[in-house]
């Protein structure tokens, strides 16, 4: 996937158990779509609670994140609870996902940590790939969605 590209309407399990697709999960909003390799990892879980710390800096912008690894939703569950995460796990069992969006594999092997975001429309506005630090994740998506929010408050103003 690249910037432009028109996002999959993949079905999609979350850590509730719950099946849905993941237009469902963006419901006409901007989204953050962010893949991380594992949770309770270190650099994983840094990420995750970066992103649940400005959470509602996301809300008052309208946008929704929600995070994808390929542990089951169990593991989300526990995860999301462990660390109070406010937003949705998308448990991506056999990377069906991370296939569709072309995540690339650190040392060919490792899962990545790519961040996407999503406009209103299903477009991919911007892709952030830094797979060994996690808090740019957050500020590179938190810009773009502000820089959406943005063009689309001019855009009324025509």
């Amino acid at each position: 996937m690249e910037i432009g590209d028109h996002v999959p309407n993949a079905t999609v399990i979350t850590e509730t158990g719950a099946q849905h697709t993941l237009d469902e999960l963006r419901n006409d909003q901007v989204a953050v779509l962010f893949f991380y390799p594992k949770d309770e990892s270190p650099i994983c879980t840094i990420e995750a609670c970066s992103f649940r710390d400005a959470y509602q800096d996301f809300v008052t912008a309208q946008a929704v994140v929600i995070g994808v690894s390929s542990d089951s939703a169990v593991s989300h569950q526990a995860f999301r609870e462990n660390h109070n995460l406010p937003y949705t796990l998308i448990a991506d069992k056999g990377g069906m996902l991370r296939k569709a969006f072309d995540v690339p594999k650190r040392l060919g092997f490792l899962e990545g940590r790519v961040t996407y975001v999503i406009d209103r429309d299903g477009i991919i506005q911007h892709i952030f790939n830094a797979p060994f630090s996690a808090a740019p994740h957050v500020a590179e998506a938190l810009t773009v969605v502000h820089r959406l929010q943005e063009d689309a408050v001019s855009g009324l103003d025509l």
